[in-house]
C-alpha cells in the first residue's frame, strides 16, 4: 500500500512537470488567433480538450504536441522539460531561440519537425542523444554553420533529413553512408565541395541551390574545379618531375598503339568469321534448309494470342519495332512500357524464367480471363519454347510502394490517409476476386506493394496475377513478404514452393503491405533492434500505436486514428503465424469497407488527392529504347 501510494504522487509529480512546462510555453509565445485557449489552468493536459497534445494512457506523460499552422511565435525553451515527448511538430509558425536548441533532453524523440520557423542559431545541440530518431525536419529556417553529419550517422533509425533552404555551409564529403536514410535533402543552402557516391541516389532536386556543390546527381564536374596544390605545381616546373613526365608520356603512347593494334586484329577476325558465316548460311538457303531458327527476326512474324481488350497489334513484330523504356527487371522478367505505332500504351514483360507447367497456354488463358475494375489485364501473349511475352495493360500512375516510400523532392505531398484506405480496400477487392476464380483455384505468389499499380482515375490494380503457378520464379524473393509457413523447412518440393504456397500466403503479404500504408515503413521496417516491420508492429502494445507506429505525416484528428487502429487490426489477423488464423480475402475487403463506411465512404477525396499528388510528381523519365530480341 504504502509503494503503491508512492507511486501515485511520483506519478502526479511528473505529470505536473508537464502541465507547468505547457502552461509556460503558452504564457511565453504570441498567440494571435488565441489557438491555445483550450489550454487551461484549471484542466487537465491529458484530456481531449487541450489543443495538440497526445498523453501515454498509462503514465500521463505528454508524448505528443503538433502545433503546425497556427503563426505562432516565440521560444521554445520550455518545452525542453517534456521529456517523454516522442513527436514535436512546430511546422509554419514563427518561432525563434535566442541561443542554441539543445535537443539531448528528448531522449525519447522519434518526429521531430521545425520546418518553416524563424530559427537561427547554428545545428541544434544534443543530436548524438536522439539514438530513437527517425524523421528530422529543420528546413525553411535560417540555421547556419556545417552540418554535424558525424553525429548524425551515430543514428541508426535515421528515414528522414530535411535540411533544405537554410544557410549552411561546408562540404559533404567527409560524410560516411547512412544505411536506412530514404528522404533527404540539402538544397538551396551554401553547401560546398564533392557529393559523395553514396548521396548520388538521390535527385538532383535534393542539392540544387548550393553554387559551390558539384558531382553527380549535378550537373556541375568537380574536377573542373578542383585547384592543383601547390606542392604539385612546383613538382611541374622542377626538371625532374619534366623529365619523368616525358617517360611517361612515352609509356602512354606504347600502351596506347599496342591495344590499337590488338582493336584492328580483333575487328579484322570478327569480319572474317562473320563472312564465313553468311556463306554457310547462304549455303543452307540454297541447299533448301529454311528453318525459321536460322532466321534471327522470324519472331516477328508470329501472331500473339490476342485476349479480350487487346487492340492495336496482332503479331510479336508489332511490338519489337515499337518504341518502349524500360521500367524496370524483377525476379520474373524485363518489364517494358511499349508505345505501338497506333499510339497505343502497353506494358510488355519480358519472362526469362523457366516454365513449371506444360499447359502454359491454358493457364495464361485463364489468368487472361480475369476482368476486374482492380486486376491488371493480361491483353495477349507470345509463348514459345525460346521465349515467353506477356502484355498488360498500363497503368500510368506507379506502383503503391514507389508513392508510399518514393522520394520525390521538395515539396512533395504526402499520400493521404482517406487515399490510402481507399487503395487497401481496392487493392483487398481485387485480390479476393482472384481467390474467388471458379474455373480454377488462382493465387497471386509474389504479392508486395510494387505489384499494386494505380491507373490514371487513381484506382488500385492488381498485378502479375497468377505469375507463380506458371514459372520457376520463387515465392517472393523478399523474406519481409513471405509467410512463416514458407521460411520453413519442411521437405515440401523445396525445388520449386508450389506445393507449400496458398492462398493464405497471398493474405499475408497482403498484411505487410496494410503494415507499411499505416506506418510509412518499407517491408523491411528500419525497426528497433533491425526487426522486420511485422516483427516490429507486434511488439509494440496497442496504446503506443498512435505514436509509435502510425506515420506521422497522416494524423490529424480522433476520427482518423481511430480508423488507422480499426486497419491495424485488420492488418495484425491478415500476418497472423498460422495460416488457419487468417481470414478470407472477401472478409479482409468487407472489414476495410466498414472502416470506411463509418467515415462516410468518401472515396471521391481519395481520388482527387492521389490525382493532385501525381501531379507534382517530376520525376525524371527512363531513356527510351528498342525491344528488341
Amino acid at each position: 500500500m504504502l509503494f503503491m501510494v508512492f507511486f501515485l504522487f511520483f506519478t502526479l509529480g511528473q505529470c505536473s512537470v508537464d502541465y507547468n512546462a505547457l502552461l509556460s510555453f503558452k504564457d511565453s509565445v504570441f498567440d494571435p488567433s488565441n489557438s491555445l485557449s483550450s489550454w487551461a489552468n484549471s484542466s487537465n493536459p491529458c484530456s481531449d480538450s487541450w489543443y495538440g497534445v497526445t498523453c501515454n494512457p498509462s503514465t500521463h506523460r505528454v508524448t505528443r504536441l503538433v502545433l503546425e499552422n497556427l503563426n505562432l511565435s516565440g521560444s521554445t525553451r520550455s518545452l525542453h522539460h517534456l521529456s517523454h515527448l516522442r513527436l514535436l511538430s512546430l511546422k509554419n509558425n514563427r518561432f525563434f531561440s535566442s541561443s542554441r536548441v539543445n535537443l539531448s533532453s528528448w531522449r525519447y524523440l522519434r518526429h521531430l519537425y521545425l520546418r518553416g520557423n524563424l530559427f537561427s542559431e547554428t545545428f541544434p545541440t544534443g543530436i548524438s542523444t536522439l539514438r530513437r530518431l527517425h524523421r528530422l525536419d529543420l528546413s525553411h529556417n535560417d540555421f547556419h554553420g556545417e552540418i554535424p553529419m558525424a553525429e548524425l550517422t551515430q543514428l541508426p533509425y535515421l528515414l528522414t533529413l530535411r535540411l533544405e533552404s537554410n544557410s549552411f555551409t561546408g562540404p559533404l564529403n567527409s560524410i560516411p553512408s547512412f544505411s536506412c536514410i530514404s528522404d533527404f535533402n540539402v538544397s538551396d543552402n551554401s553547401l560546398s565541395g564533392d557529393i559523395p557516391s553514396w548521396m548520388s541516389r538521390f535527385p538532383i532536386s535534393s542539392f540544387e541551390g548550393n553554387k559551390a556543390l558539384c558531382g553527380h546527381p549535378l550537373t556541375s564536374d568537380c574536377f573542373n574545379r578542383t585547384a592543383l596544390p601547390a606542392s604539385i605545381t612546383q613538382k611541374m616546373h622542377h626538371p625532374e618531375t619534366k623529365r619523368l613526365s616525358n617517360e611517361v608520356i612515352l609509356m602512354i603512347i606504347a600502351v596506347d598503339a599496342v591495344a590499337v593494334m590488338t582493336a584492328i586484329v580483333s575487328v579484322t577476325w570478327c569480319c572474317y568469321k562473320y563472312k564465313c558465316l553468311s556463306q554457310n548460311e547462304g549455303t543452307e538457303t540454297k541447299s533448301g534448309s529454311n528453318s525459321k531458327s536460322s532466321r534471327p527476326n522470324s519472331i516477328e512474324a508470329e501472331e500473339l494470342v490476342v485476349l479480350e481488350g487487346c487492340k492495336g497489334f496482332r503479331k510479336v513484330g508489332d511490338l519489337l519495332k515499337s518504341s518502349a523504356e524500360l521500367l524496370g527487371k524483377g525476379s520474373v522478367g524485363t518489364t517494358y512500357k511499349v508505345v505501338t505505332d497506333g499510339g497505343d500504351v502497353v506494358v510488355v514483360k519480358r519472362v526469362r524464367q523457366r516454365r513449371r507447367r506444360r499447359d502454359v497456354d491454358g493457364w495464361l488463358r485463364i489468368i487472361g480471363g480475369l476482368r476486374h475494375a482492380n486486376v491488371v489485364c493480361l491483353l495477349a501473349y507470345y509463348n514459345s519454347k525460346e521465349e515467353l511475352l506477356l502484355v498488360y495493360e498500363f497503368l500510368p500512375n506507379g506502383s503503391l510502394h514507389s508513392l508510399l516510400h518514393g522520394n520525390r523532392g521538395p515539396g512533395r505531398m504526402p499520400l493521404s490517409w482517406r487515399t490510402r484506405l481507399k487503395l487497401a480496400s481496392e487493392a483487398a477487392k481485387g485480390l479476393a476476386f482472384i481467390h474467388g476464380n471458379k474455373k480454377a483455384k488462382i493465387l497471386h505468389g509474389h504479392l508486395t506493394s510494387s505489384n499494386i499499380l494505380v491507373n490514371n482515375q487513381g484506382n488500385a490494380g492488381i498485378s502479375d496475377s497468377g505469375l507463380h503457378q506458371v514459372l520457376y520464379s520463387p515465392s517472393p524473393t523478399n523474406d519481409d513478404y513471405k509467410a512463416p509457413e514458407l521460411k520453413l523447412n519442411n521437405g515440401t518440393d523445396d525445388t520449386t514452393g508450389l506445393k507449400k504456397y496458398t492462398q493464405k500466403c497471398d493474405i499475408y503479404s497482403f498484411g505487410v503491405i496494410l503494415l507499411e500504408m499505416l506506418s510509412g515503413k518499407t517491408a523491411s521496417g528500419n525497426g528497433e533492434g533491425g526487426m522486420s516491420l511485422v516483427k516490429w508492429v507486434q511488439s509494440v502494445g496497442k496504446e503506443e500505436w498512435g505514436w509509435e507506429v502510425f506515420d506521422f505525416e497522416m494524423l490529424g484528428d480522433k476520427v482518423m486514428e481511430n480508423e488507422m487502429v480499426g486497419l491495424m487490426q485488420v492488418a495484425l489477423l491478415c500476418v497472423a503465424t498460422l495460416p488457419k488464423d487468417r481470414p478470407k480475402m472477401s472478409v479482409v475487403h468487407g472489414m476495410i469497407e466498414d472502416i470506411r463506411g463509418k467515415s462516410g465512404r468518401n472515396g471521391g477525396n481519395g481520388m482527387v488527392s492521389i490525382l493532385d499528388h501525381f501531379s507534382s510528381d517530376s520525376s525524371p523519365s527512363q531513356s527510351e529504347r528498342t525491344l528488341g530480341l
